[in-house]
């Protein structure tokens, strides 16, 4: 299956949420600290328990790669861990020029056989293009951030009266030619989500941004389905996989994850 029909069949069957896999050391239960590989385990029991309810799983390459050689290792034996219908998304947001992006795109799709990547249009479409031309693969593109540093930039009104985020997503749109492209929105902009859905017109949306960062599931459900706009994936991290630190960490995951699925839906009803 391509990425695209892995998404698309898992919002057709309405899963909507993204387990982001930032799994921390520190973070995890006490009580797998005393295994071999502790981070391998965790990401083995959150994987069973939500696999059958996720619309895919966004793995935060920085947590692992902070690891050197054990973490590559973690990664790689994860991603072997997760369903091949399930959507996977490598979150390093890449971009530099388009020799050293062509590395980052072998790197990702090709070794580690990602079915997406997040990446940063900030050096323009030449710097892109080497993540594009893998067609059977989707990218998501930064436009519009829920960290506060996005006032800096993606904010910031040009020439013509558009912000410059409104005009990534103009680009990304003309660059879609093979729908292999789909743009990052933070879930903390409700307001700039409502008034730009139709220039975001049919591209697939990665909302991060809900839970500790201040983002509702139910006001961007109700935005985007309200409009009809049925490709999306809201990412949860923190929310999912550590919401509990106790023996039962799994079941409460598989218990969240269903809760944040029935969110949605209840919103498409």
């Amino acid at each position: 299956m391509t990425a695209q029909q892995k998404l698309q069949t898992s919002n057709s069957n309405g899963k909507y949420i993204c387990v982001g896999l930032d799994t921390d050391l520190a973070k995890i239960p006490a009580h797998l600290k005393s295994l071999n590989n502790p981070v391998l385990e965790f990401n083995k029991k959150i994987i069973e328990a939500t696999k059958k309810h996720t619309a895919a799983y966004k793995i935060n390459l920085a947590f692992y790669e902070s690891e050197g050689i054990t973490g590559l290792q973690n990664l790689e034996k994860t991603l072997s861990l997760i369903p091949g219908d399930v959507l996977t998304i490598a979150d390093g947001k890449r971009g530099d020029i388009a020799n050293t992006t062509s590395k980052y795109a072998e790197s990702i799709f090709k070794y580690f056989r990602f079915d997406s990547a997040t990446i940063n249009p900030l050096m323009g479409k030449d710097s892109l293009l080497p993540f594009l031309e893998f067609h059977d693969k989707l990218n998501f593109i930064l436009a519009l951030t829920s960290n506060p540093g996005s006032e800096d930039f993606q904010k910031l009104k040009l020439k013509d009266g558009s912000f410059l985020f409104q005009r990534v997503i103009k680009n990304v749109s003309d660059w879609n030619d093979n729908s292999n492209c789909g743009i990052v929105f933070g879930a903390t902009n409700l307001t700039e989500l409502k008034n730009n859905l139709s220039l975001i017109g049919n591209l697939p949306l990665l909302i991060p941004g809900v839970g500790a960062q201040g983002g509702s599931i139910e006001d961007i459900a109700d935005i985007l389905l309200s409009d009809n706009k049925n490709t999306f994936l809201i990412n949860v991290s923190r929310g999912i996989i550590y919401k509990s630190r106790g023996v039962d960490f799994d079941e409460q995951a598989d218990l969240e994850i269903k809760s944040l699925n029935k969110l949605v839906m209840n919103k498409k009803l």
